[in-house]
């Protein structure tokens, strides 16, 4: 009998631990448990442990996949929040158009890269 997973909760690195997890509550995820240096942030089904952490290779080369049902919709909703006023190290994309989906692209405070996006069902 195989093992049945339940998640999988990445730990992500930050800059700036307090405007990190202002950002991320921002865009909808709900601290779910807070420690001295880490928090747990989901957002529905899932969530990642944000850390008060910062080695810069490593968030450099922090990449996440957020598949959504709806692409369009949850990138007019980032747009509607106006981040970069809030957040001015953070970029957010257009729309990506590939063969196997759409997707667009959200940098966090400290550089964390987001795809975020759905794929295409044949």
């Amino acid at each position: 009998m195989k093992p049945a997973v339940k998640s999988i909760r990445p730990f992500v690195g930050s800059k700036d631990f307090q405007e990190s997890k202002r950002f991320y509550e921002r865009i909808g995820f709900i601290e779910n448990w807070a420690g001295h240096n880490m928090s747990f942030l989901g957002l529905g089904d899932f969530g990642f442990y944000l850390q008060d952490a910062y080695v810069r290779d490593w968030v450099d080369n922090t990449m996440l996949f957020l598949e959504v049902a709806d692409p369009d919709t949850f990138l007019a909703h980032l747009e509607s929040l106006d981040l970069s006023v809030h957040f001015p190290k953070v970029r957010l994309s257009k729309m990506v158009i590939n063969d196997w989906g759409r997707e667009f692209f959200l940098h966090d405070p400290s550089g964390v890269l987001w795809h975020i996006g759905g794929f295409s069902r044949n």
